[in-house]
């Protein structure tokens, strides 16, 4: 807020912002005033068997009539179960009662909010065993049915490609074009467990070669989309990441030449 500088927008937590005024909200809307907002969720858990939260439904909706946000997203995951929550974006049991379920869910938040949501793929370090969809295809379907859009994360396709050994470009060649609104990038850790090398999705250091060609895979599988550096952890001077973001316009204008 103090320098300003001239990025395109921002993007913040709704959970952060839910309270009924105060510091928080003065400085969202101080936010908003300069720069397009959008509100991404890490709390909702679309995923679970829990019935939606209406009291995170209702701070949510009174958010986004607060803020105006140019998109509303969530995670394709689950972190509550009876009421408990957990610390972490679980991953999906890709299988054909799931994606009934959270086509259900998702349509049903969307239908509270008066708006259409993005739904986010997440990183994984575990698959389940019965597994019975691609999460490609699980995505691509979730968003044709529930009518919803997709939010794709480059650094959590790479992360899980190379956890689990699929290949990240067929991934995102699979996903409808048109269902694409959002894109985001990140750095990850890459950890020791045994004999094995695990990438953690921690939003702590810069996006690495293998992600910006990743990216810039993306930008031609769906056009110049809106893209956000995610860093929430061991955070840098400013200029580190203004340069991120940086790197991102110019893989768009890279793009966008090629395409004219």
């Amino acid at each position: 807020m103090r320098e300003r500088p001239a990025v395109g927008w921002l993007e913040v937590h709704s959970e952060n912002y839910f309270a009924d005024g105060g510091m928080q909200i003065e400085r969202l809307m101080n936010a908003r005033s300069l720069y397009p907002l959008s509100l991404h969720g890490v709390g909702m858990s679309l995923g679970s068997t829990d019935p939606l939260d209406a009291e995170h439904v209702r701070r949510l909706k009174r958010l986004v009539g607060w803020s105006k946000p140019a998109f509303i997203s969530e995670h394709l995951s689950w972190g509550s179960v009876h009421g408990t929550h957990l610390i972490d974006l679980l991953p999906l049991p890709l299988t054909e009662e799931a994606l009934a379920l959270i086509i259900a869910r998702v349509g049903q938040l969307q239908d509270e909010l008066g708006r259409q949501i993005l739904v986010e793929n997440v990183s994984s370090y575990l698959q389940f065993a019965e597994m019975q969809i691609a999460e490609w295809d699980f995505l691509a379907a979730l968003g044709e049915e529930a009518g919803c859009g997709l939010l794709v994360d480059v650094n959590n396709v790479y992360v899980s490609a190379c956890n689990h050994g699929f290949d990240a470009r067929r991934y995102l060649s699979a996903l409808p074009r048109h269902l694409v609104r959002e894109l985001h990038v990140a750095g990850h850790s890459r950890n020791r467990h045994g004999d094995r090398e695990i990438l953690i999705d921690t939003h702590s250091a810069p996006v690495c070669d293998e992600v910006w060609d990743l990216y810039e895979f993306s930008l031609r599988c769906f056009g110049p989309v809106p893209t956000l550096i995610e860093w929430d952890a061991d955070l840098p001077p400013l200029e580190v990441l203004l340069a991120e973001a940086g790197k991102a316009d110019r893989c768009l204008d890279k793009v966008h030449a090629l395409a004219a």
